[in-house]
């Protein structure tokens, strides 16, 4: 295919997309003015200059909007093209990258982490990419050699955690562990031999038709940027950005982005069947018991319907992405303020989806 059939058949696809986004706005059973209730509601009550949402139903986009304002000092209204820090809704793209090396037998989820990192100390013996994906591995959650800062190599924060004592026993527990994340990206920069950045571009942004997600940067011009705020006592103020690249909150995005991503999800495009099941198979921790997190994903119920979920906090920005897989559903919630409650706002525009007109709960139908 030459590169004007290339551009052509780029330009069909993105057509496509605004076809189905547009037929599936008029094919929504909830009406709008109930979504922006909700979302306007949490604005008045918790100060939030911006928000975009999208709503996805059997990957169609249903539901589109910005409110409010992506920059308060030009007066910037936010679209569903405002492109936020989205945070650690980041960690699924990283876990991805992990799986696609997994498919083409590059490396295992029980690799252990001196595969990768033979200096680690002994007691890291037994930790394995998936402690590291599922947050059970007991490192700290945050390196001491971390400053918001400075850039430096990922694999010069993840060494300075390795005189600090593990917090709990391999496996027995579930903690939140941003340290992991970092080894993670670092690990598909050795094995794919490439920076992993330009690793998830390739074989996951550009195949699922991500045009705005990149990774954070503060130097670089980002058309439709969003600036982020923090509300105290009784004013704005602009939140100060990290200047360092955390691969545990790595990418900018639009909620028209991820739900393209969501589209691609529903499909064996990027990762295969068996990848996503193991993705949101809730981690067992060694009694026995399993802990509601799978591999970059929440992994919860509710209503009845299986709920998988991520947040995201980054200085400015509140994020939050929820799947219904059960209901065909989704529901992006992107947002500049440190004080919003996105999951909150999610579950609220979820519940309206979920239900029926009867108010018995949709299942997929």
């Amino acid at each position: 295919m030459n590169l004007s059939h290339k551009s052509r058949f780029g330009g069909l696809l993105a057509l496509l997309f605004l076809i189905q986004t547009s037929w599936a706005q008029t094919a929504s059973s909830v009406p709008a003015d109930s979504v922006d209730a909700i979302v306007q509601s949490h604005m008045r009550t918790k100060h939030i200059p911006g928000i975009s949402i999208a709503v996805v139903r059997q990957g169609a986009v249903v539901l589109s909007k910005g409110y409010g304002l992506a920059n308060v000092e030009l007066n910037v209204p936010a679209t569903p093209q405002s492109v936020y820090a989205i945070a650690s809704v980041s960690k699924q793209f990283i876990a991805s990258g992990i799986l696609i090396l997994a498919q083409e037998g590059k490396l295992s989820l029980d690799d252990d982490i001196h595969t990768y990192y033979p200096q680690a100390p002994q007691t890291w013996q037994g930790i394995t990419l998936r402690h590291l994906l599922s947050h059970t591995s007991g490192i700290v959650r945050e390196a001491p050699a971390f400053d918001p800062t400075k850039i430096q190599p990922d694999s010069v924060v993840v060494q300075s955690a390795f005189p600090l004592p593990l917090q709990f026993p391999i496996g027995t527990k579930w903690q939140y562990c941003n340290v992991g994340y970092f080894a993670l990206a670092d690990i598909i920069r050795k094995v794919s031999g490439q920076p992993w950045s330009t690793f998830l571009k390739d074989r996951i942004f550009k195949p699922a038709g991500l045009t705005a997600t990149r990774t954070t940067t503060l130097s670089e011009v980002v058309p439709n940027r969003v600036d982020g705020y923090e509300w105290e006592k009784d004013h704005l103020h602009r939140a100060i950005p990290y200047r360092a690249l955390r691969p545990s909150g790595a990418f900018l995005s639009t909620v028209l982005d991820l739900a393209k991503w969501e589209a691609a999800l529903g499909t064996t495009k990027i990762l295969t069947e068996a990848s996503q099941k193991e993705m949101l198979k809730p981690f067992v921790l060694k009694d026995g018991t399993p802990y509601p997190y799978g591999l970059g994903w929440r992994v919860d119920t509710l209503m009845g319907t299986s709920w998988i979920h991520h947040g995201g906090s980054l200085p400015g920005f509140r994020t939050e992405y929820a799947r219904f897989p059960q209901a065909g559903l989704a529901v992006i919630v992107l947002t500049n303020s440190e004080q919003a409650l996105p999951e909150q706002i999610a579950k609220e525009i979820a519940t309206l989806y979920l239900r029926s007109t009867s108010g018995k709960l949709v299942t997929g139908k």
